[in-house]
């Protein structure tokens, strides 16, 4: 008798967690419906610098444009280059920009403490530079951390500091340009007179794992940030890329500069949230090939690069840390789950599917990515997840941020950290 009871009590749990699986799932399709639809209708909205439609329309735009004021013999652009050993890179990234084509570059590199040969290698290519060319090179050595600072925006505020150029370009040091990268990001940026151009970059991907990661990345951040909305004046998207971030210098002046962004791990972010919620005009740009990063160094890459940066972007708090980490989790769970229980469950859980390749699709733009990868979607968002869960409790374990020899204070950084909504 007890026996039958244990059973038929076994099979009404089980039906129950078949039923809020079935009911999880419905609700997992329309999120992802929603999610599919937005990116097809939006990512396509997205210039292309380099696409013929871009370029025709470009050019019946120039004649209709305002003229720059004139500034003689003035660069046309300010490029700021933080780097931190980075004795592999930073070399192919300083001749890329020397490169550069139709346009007058002022670039101020900072050797920021390196324990390496990047600041030497800065010298050779600035002794170099100077036997020919519209650009301009200096490099700046420094050696102290001042209190209330993190490296990187020291290092970007030392720089700007020296420019003379009415635009400003933040990079990094081991990003490599094309020719033609800034002068037609900053062509676009003077034309559609916008103040703050983000140029898409493009990822040197060498495996599946590392392109999964990637795609995977892509397509759960557009929950967040759309990059098309990123131009809408009443959205509350916004973007910032630290390998390429174009920024009118009066703008960067407005906001306050990285004299406000002191403590900030994220500048890249923090800036171009600044900039949008002050009213200037923020565009995102694509341009395959235009400026080029190998970033992601294998599937597990990224955990590394997320140490810093995972709980910095939650504005180190524990509860939306925790709510990215059920709402990762339940992506990664459900759809697996719903084609598990069978019937029904199958079909919900290959429209999941389904739909998430038709975003993988639409998000190819901006990724280059195969959306065949989606089947490894699972995985790929198991390893983003341990990454910045990872970052959280590295953080909160160590009260504070290690990185490149420094430790930051957590309570300083919460202290300096402010939201991301309005």
């Amino acid at each position: 008798m007890s026996g039958l009871v244990d059973d038929t009590g076994c099979m009404g749990t089980g039906h129950v967690a078949r039923q809020v699986v079935l009911v999880l799932s419905s609700l997992g399709v329309l999120r992802w419906l929603w999610q599919a639809v937005a990116v097809v209708r939006g990512i396509p909205t997205l210039p292309d610098l380099l696409s013929p439609a871009q370029r025709a329309l470009d050019l019946t735009r120039e004649a209709e444009a305002l003229p720059e004021p004139a500034t003689n013999m003035l660069p046309d652009l300010t490029v700021i280059v933080p780097a931190c050993n980075e004795e592999a890179s930073i070399q192919a990234t300083l001749r890329s920009l020397l490169a550069s084509t139709e346009v007058r570059l002022q670039i101020v590199a900072v050797d920021d403490r390196s324990t390496d040969r990047t600041g030497a290698l800065m010298d050779e290519i600035a002794a170099e530079a100077h036997a020919a060319g519209p650009h301009t090179i200096e490099v700046i050595h420094n050696r102290e951390l001042p209190v209330g600072w993190l490296g990187k925006t020291h290092a970007l505020a030392l720089a700007t500091a020296r420019a003379t150029a009415p635009w400003l370009l933040f990079t990094d040091g081991d990003v490599t340009f094309d020719s033609r990268a800034v002068a037609l990001t900053l062509e676009y940026a003077r034309r559609e007179r916008v103040d703050h151009v983000v140029l898409i970059l493009t990822l040197v991907l060498t495996g599946i794992g590392e392109a999964a990661v990637f795609a995977a990345l892509q397509a759960l951040g557009n929950f967040r940030n759309r990059l098309w909305k990123a131009s809408d004046p009443k959205a509350r998207d916004f973007f910032g890329a630290g390998g390429f971030n174009l920024v009118r210098r009066y703008v960067y002046e407005q906001v306050g500069g990285f004299e406000a962004l002191r403590m900030e791990v994220v500048e890249d972010l923090r800036l171009a949230w600044k900039i949008k919620r002050a009213g200037f005009a923020q565009r995102i740009v694509l341009g395959p090939g235009l400026a080029r990063i190998r970033w992601i160094n294998g599937a597990l890459g990224i955990v590394g690069l997320i140490e810093k940066n995972g709980f910095a972007a939650m504005r180190y708090n524990v509860a939306v840390s925790l709510l990215l980490f059920f709402s990762f989790s339940m992506a990664i769970v459900l759809p697996l789950a719903a084609i598990a229980v069978g019937g029904w469950g199958i079909v919900l859980g290959l429209t999941i599917y389904a739909l998430m390749a038709i975003a993988y699709a639409a998000n190819r733009r901006v990724t280059q990515v195969s959306p065949w990868l989606v089947l490894l979607f699972a995985p790929a968002t198991s390893i983003v997840l341990f990454a910045l869960m990872r970052s959280m409790f590295l953080t909160l374990g160590r009260g504070g941020v290690e990185w490149r020899g420094t430790r930051y204070s957590l309570d300083e950084l919460r202290r300096n950290a402010g939201p991301w909504w309005w």
